[in-house]
């Protein structure tokens, strides 16, 4: 029996160091050499600054900006409370948040079809990606605050539009921070 003991020690360490130390080590190691912008969290800077990432969403409030999809993580796009709301589509609260938000863009733009991505969190609450579509609904807005022709905005747009990775992994997609970080760039 003692030795029993003495086996499951040892392989504990062994596995704890191997799995828990050394694999997570190289396969960091690996990750930087590789990819290292991406390994580094994809930051984003300007003038020498972080000013994001372009992995996570940030609150963006005016008009002049395109906004990224509703939170539910901690007070809004927190990254230390990633996660979704957890209320179910029974409840009344998500019901009556949605009919809200519907009603509030549908009156900003009469006659459009609001994006379900306007309206609903991701999983996570903090995806830096909208649809094209939701990009597009929100063109006129920022154009009008920006002063720029519609037309300017929707290319813009047309620039930014991720497409499905190798033609078959997820949806198209627009980057809410590298967008507005070239329309900054585009209204100086």
């Amino acid at each position: 029996m003692h030795s029993v003991w003495k086996t499951s020690i040892r392989f504990t360490l062994v596995t704890t160091v191997l799995l828990g130390l050394a694999y997570p080590l190289v396969i960091t190691a690996i990750a930087g050499a590789i990819f290292p912008h991406q390994a580094a969290g994809s930051l984003i800077l300007k003038d020498g600054r972080v000013i994001g990432s372009s992995l996570l969403a940030q609150s963006f409030t005016s008009d002049r900006y395109f906004h990224p999809r509703p939170s539910a993580a901690g007070n809004g796009y927190d990254a230390t409370s990633s996660g979704g709301t957890n209320l179910a589509q029974s409840s009344q609260k998500l019901v009556q948040r949605i009919q809200g938000d519907i009603d509030k863009l549908a009156a900003q733009n009469p006659g459009k079809p609001v994006p379900i991505d306007m309206v609903t969190t991701s999983a996570s609450g903090l995806d830096p990606d909208i649809t094209p579509d939701n990009a597009y609904y929100q063109a006129h807005r920022v154009a009008i605050a920006r002063h720029l022709s519609d037309d300017a905005v929707n290319k813009l747009i047309a620039a930014h539009i991720t497409e499905r990775t190798l033609g078959l992994i997820g949806e198209p997609r627009v980057n809410v921070l590298q967008l507005n970080l070239d329309l900054d760039a585009m209204s100086k």
